[in-house]
C-alpha cells in the first residue's frame, strides 16, 4: 500500500498557521493589554495580517530574515511606517519587481512576532537563537585556543632549530648560563609557553623577560647562519 507522503512544514508556515487558530483580539486580552491604545491595536493587527498575506520568515537555523512583500510603494510605506512605530528599523529593496520590507536583526524578528502574537514561533525562534549564539561564543573560543596553541608550537619549533645550531655550531656551554638554561628548558619541552618555561627556571622570571632570551638566542642562531656570531 502507497505510503501517504508528507511535507514537513516550514518554519514560516508554522508562524502562519499558528496566528491563523488564534484570536488576536482574545490574544490581547490575556496578556492583559487592555491599556494599549485603540491605534496602536490596528497597527498590531495590521502587521498581522500583512504577514499572513504577503510576509515569510526564515527558519533561524539557518538565517535571520523577515520580511513582507508588497503590491506597490504605498504598500511597502505603510508597512514600513508600522513596523517604525515599535521603534523597529525595516528597510526596503526591491526583488523581481515587488518592493520587499526586510528585517535581518534578530531581536527585531522576535519583536515582530511577539507584537504579532506568534508566542509559540517566538519561543522557538529565541530557543534556536540563543542555541545558535552559545555555539558561536564556543566555536569563537576553540578558535583562539586552537590558534594560540598552534602559534605556541610554531615558535617552539623555531626556537628548537635555533637552539640546535647553536649547541651544533658553538655549544650552549658557550653562552650566557641564563640563556643556556632557558634553552634547555626549550629542548625538553618543545610544547611549552614562554610562562611556562619562565616558571621553571632556577630563579622564575616572567614572559617577557623569556621572551627576551628566546630574541637573543634567535640572534645568536641568526649571527651563525650569516657567519656572524653576535651576543657570546
Amino acid at each position: 500500500m502507497a505510503q501517504e507522503s508528507k511535507t514537513k512544514i516550514s518554519f514560516s508556515g508554522k508562524v502562519k498557521e499558528e496566528l491563523r487558530k488564534k484570536d488576536f483580539t482574545a490574544y490581547e486580552k490575556a496578556i492583559n493589554m487592555g491599556n494599549v491604545g485603540s491605534r496602536d491595536f490596528k497597527m498590531r493587527s495590521y502587521v498581522r495580517e500583512c504577514f499572513l498575506n504577503s510576509g515569510s520568515i526564515t527558519d533561524p537555523k539557518k538565517d535571520y530574515h523577515l520580511e513582507f512583500v508588497c503590491d506597490g510603494a504605498d504598500d511597502a510605506d505603510r508597512i514600513s511606517d508600522g513596523l517604525c512605530t515599535f521603534s523597529l528599523e525595516p528597510r526596503i529593496m526591491e526583488r523581481n519587481g515587488h518592493l520587499v520590507v526586510y528585517l535581518k536583526d534578530a531581536s527585531q524578528i522576535s519583536d515582530v512576532l511577539n507584537l504579532m502574537g506568534a508566542v509559540d514561533g517566538l519561543m522557538e525562534f529565541e530557543n534556536v537563537r540563543i542555541l545558535k549564539e552559545v555555539s558561536e561564543k564556543v566555536n569563537r573560543r576553540v578558535n583562539c585556543e586552537t590558534a594560540n596553541l598552534q602559534r605556541t608550537v610554531s615558535a617552539g619549533i623555531r626556537q628548537v632549530a635555533d637552539i640546535e645550531l647553536i649547541d651544533r655550531e658553538l655549544g650552549l656551554q658557550k653562552i650566557d648560563p641564563g640563556l643556556r638554561e632557558i634553552a634547555l628548558k626549550r629542548l625538553e619541552d618543545p610544547n611549552a609557553s614562554l610562562s611556562e618555561l619562565a616558571e621553571r627556571l632556577s630563579e622564575p622570571i616572567g614572559k617577557s623577560g623569556a621572551n627576551h632570551r628566546m630574541r637573543k638566542l634567535a640572534r645568536i642562531a641568526d649571527g651563525i647562519r650569516k657567519k656572524t656570531v653576535e651576543g657570546v
